[in-house]
């Protein structure tokens, strides 16, 4: 036998494991979070929130900060799940917008303004769901809107405690 022969052998065995591999991880699947109900405590209850404004926040932020998530197709390979997961999950930690109305109102403020801060450097939506999610791409005047919107409420928050 040559050398490369074997190399060749060694190579498909390889690839031979990492396929079984591949095969079986398919089978270990992550929680979904998807709840099937508006809470009294989502944002969207707690606040008038314009239609527009609440358009754009369901489109670019609740996938990953709601107890509500629209799945894409690719989820469902592992282990893209298995990321998707991890990133929903420190996402509802950060701000879980189905919760938000049982946050105090100092939590509010404070959580309205990291939203604002992270539109305006462009840190959220993060790029890769933005590259996937083409309704999650925010125009400037989109951004404008949303920072609007969380403006005044959180000033009628600050007023109101």
């Amino acid at each position: 036998m040559t050398s490369g022969t074997a190399v060749k052998k060694i190579s498909l065995r390889i690839l031979a494991v990492l396929l079984v591999i591949f095969i079986a991880i398919q089978f270990i699947r992550p929680d979904r979070n998807i709840s099937g109900q508006v809470y009294q405590t989502d944002i969207s209850k707690t606040y008038n929130i314009p239609a527009d404004v609440y358009t754009l926040i369901k489109n670019a932020c609740y996938d990953c900060h709601s107890n509500n998530t629209n799945y894409p197709w690719y989820s469902n390979i592992q282990p893209i799940g298995w990321f998707l997961a991890n990133d929903i999950k420190n996402g509802k930690a950060e701000i879980n917008f189905s919760e938000f109305g049982s946050l105090s109102k100092r939590r509010q403020i404070s959580k309205l303004r990291g939203i604002e801060t992270q539109i305006k450097n462009d840190a959220m939506p993060l790029p890769a769901y933005r590259l996937l999610h083409k309704e999650a791409q925010l125009t400037e005047e989109q951004k404008e809107l949303l920072i609007n919107w969380i403006r005044n409420t959180r000033d009628s928050l600050s007023l109101n405690r």
